[in-house]
């Protein structure tokens, strides 16, 4: 048939097949495949695959592939991804797909990094830290050696340990390589707090006593308490230097001349913690900046306003029970926007702008779970067995680590928490270092350490 012959009969053919019902026209294509050969049929076996299977994510603008891509959980998206080299290019690309995925994880978001691949990497690196905390293998331990007596203080800032013993003397470590870079003669240390130049120490001598690292000398000497020093904390740009006693006062010292400025009373029971931090929120009665100290005792939580008038008088003071029924157990958080204390009862939360109960978390058996650290994100958490991560978007706990006989203090001063920045949420880099240290009957300290990603 020649070729315009063939247009025309065609022509004719095709009106007549659209003026078919769907039945006729799906019993003519029926008789025209049988009528088909090999040629015919594979022609129309790879013209269906073209108009049926079509790559939706290459045909559709990058916008509306994002948005579309939205609507798939990550492992469901990291299964698309193996489907071709474009749906792997294109879903790695959708910046806000994995950045949602990351924060559900507990991950902090840097909206500063534009590469469009980063933020697929950096879910694949959370989801297997977030395993690694399921599988109880994110942490590792160590131990330092070198006490000859019992621990008794322990304080941990940026990579060092501080431990102050009954053998006289206080240590200061790297944790990182466990090696011991300074050790001074001291009295018995209940307490210790230091920086690059100074050891601040509180004493079961009923005084507090400023060390200088480098030569072990006694730089000032503060006398005025008639019981233990159970807790310690200090300002240099106030000069002010606070301290918690077994004889139920706080006193507040002259940091450079060990001049006692004033001693806060009102405690019924050992001040066990005591916290020197500037303020992050406004209210009727202080300001951002300003500094302010919270006192601990067995029941009660105080807060003072200490500036450059030093006579001052309590602001608030918080409780978890009205009749003193429950106590508190001595560990005590204060970021200047939020007071967190742990009671039988639960994990309290306060709003330091206006003191109200912000929310009791509860979780199973909380009655023997201490506080260790508190964030934005995560909670650190411990009891006699184990050490916990606790979410507190869910306020379900998430990790924990097994923990050994590790020597009980009921001031809470031989144990606490290192590195406290991944309680924001994790990023990559902050899951480093030290994450918890207590001290060991054996005179030694239990370090647990994040372990590397792998």
């Amino acid at each position: 048939m020649e070729k315009k012959d063939f247009e025309a009969w065609l022509d004719n053919i095709s009106i007549a097949f659209l003026s078919l019902t769907d039945l006729q026209k799906n019993e003519t294509l029926d008789h025209l495949i049988s009528l088909s050969g090999a040629v015919q049929l594979r022609h129309l076996s790879n013209n269906l695959e073209i108009l049926l299977k079509r790559d939706f994510l290459k045909l559709l603008p990058l916008e509306l592939s994002f948005y579309l891509l939205k609507w798939l959980d990550p492992q469901t998206l990291l299964t698309c991804c193996l489907v071709s080299k474009q749906w792997n290019k294109v879903i790695s690309a959708c910046t806000e797909v994995w950045q949602t995925a990351c924060k559900n994880l507990g991950w902090q978001i840097d909206d500063s990094v534009q590469d469009p691949l980063h933020w697929k990497k950096v879910y694949l690196k959370a989801i297997l830290r977030m395993k690694q905390l399921k599988d109880h293998e994110a942490f590792e331990t160590s131990s330092l050696i070198g006490h000859s007596a019992r621990v008794y203080a322990l304080y941990y800032k940026d990579g060092l340990l501080c431990t102050g013993s009954d053998d006289l003397s206080a240590k200061l470590w790297d944790v990182s390589t466990g090696q011991c870079i300074y050790g001074i003669q001291t009295h018995t240390c209940a307490a210790v707090k230091f920086d690059e130049q100074k050891l601040v120490t509180g004493s079961f001598d009923n005084t507090v006593a400023c060390w200088e690292w480098s030569s072990g000398a006694k730089t000032q000497h503060f006398r005025g308490h008639t019981g233990a020093v159970f807790s310690v904390d200090y300002s240099d740009e106030l000069d002010v230097l606070v301290s918690g006693s077994a004889d139920f006062t706080v006193k507040v010292w002259a940091l450079s001349t060990g001049t006692c400025l004033n001693t806060l009373t009102g405690h019924t029971e050992w001040v066990t913690k005591v916290v020197l931090q500037k303020c992050k929120v406004k209210s009727l009665m202080h300001s951002p900046g300003d500094y302010i100290l919270l006192s601990a005792d067995k029941y009660e939580i105080k807060i003072w306003p200490i500036g450059r008038e030093i006579n001052c008088k309590c602001l608030r003071t918080l409780s978890v029970s009205e009749d003193r029924s429950i106590s508190l157990q001595p560990r005590l958080h204060f970021d200047g926007k939020y007071i967190v204390c742990s009671s039988a009862l639960g994990l309290y939360q306060w709003d330091f702008a206006s003191y109200d109960i912000l929310r009791v978390i509860k979780p199973p058996d909380f009655s023997n779970v201490s506080l260790l650290g508190f964030g934005e994100i995560f909670a650190l958490l411990f009891d006699n067995r184990y050490l916990y991560i606790m979410d507190l978007r869910t306020e379900k706990l998430i990790s924990r680590w097994p923990l050994p006989e590790y020597r009980k203090s009921k001031r809470g001063s031989s144990f606490l928490a290192g590195e406290m920045s991944w309680l924001n949420g994790l990023n990559g880099q902050n899951d480093t270092g030290l994450v918890f240290a207590t001290s060991m009957p054996d005179h030694s300290i239990h370090l647990v350490l994040w372990k590397e990603h792998g």
